[in-house]
């Protein structure tokens, strides 16, 4: 599993180029491998099946990203899956799916409630986190646009789903109300 080839603080990207591995590319597909781990955790909580389902399926669709983001310029022979607007549209269908059983959203709420509601929330967080990395290493490269609006989309996924689990589970969610002195 070691290669010591990372030991002076540099990686490899799918081509064989070497960075730093504090490389904004890096940065940015480390924070989608984190989601995806996140995504696995949250997959591994006691939910329905078509959600464990779901979520295998944008592991996978990460997956595909991490590989996007970790390759750059001539990948030499190697032919890498590519994110579709078929991926997107599978999640809005989910969003919408999920919104027609939730009551609307009338004000900010605070995570948490559940274990699974609170991994949505944290795996939406760090989606976030994610868009922010790929959206700062397209200000410096070109990346793949659909990468931004994959990510853009995945975190509505996980607000929605955090809500429709608050919903199945039958927990109230906290509104958050501010009081000002």
């Amino acid at each position: 599993i070691y290669t010591k080839g990372g030991d002076s603080g540099k990686t490899s990207l799918i081509g064989g180029k070497r960075v730093l591995k504090s490389d904004n590319r890096i940065e940015a597909y480390g924070t989608v491998d984190e989601l995806i781990a996140f995504t696995g955790l949250l997959r591994d909580q006691d939910i329905k099946e078509n959600i464990r389902k779901n979520l295998i399926t944008i592991q996978d669709k990460l997956m595909i990203c991490a590989s996007q983001l970790a390759s750059i310029g001539d990948k030499g022979n190697v032919k890498l899956p590519e994110l579709k607007e078929d991926d997107i549209e599978f999640l809005e269908k989910e969003i919408d799916a999920m919104e027609g059983t939730i009551s609307p959203l009338k004000s900010f709420i605070l995570p948490g409630g559940h274990p699974a509601v609170s991994l949505c929330h944290v795996a939406r967080t760090i989606c976030r986190r994610a868009e922010r990395c790929i959206i700062k290493l397209d200000s410096e490269e070109q990346v793949q646009a659909i990468l931004m609006k994959y990510m853009n989309r995945l975190s509505d996924y996980f607000f929605v789903l955090a809500r429709f689990l608050s919903s199945d589970f039958q927990i109230d969610e906290i509104k958050w109300i501010s009081k000002v002195d």
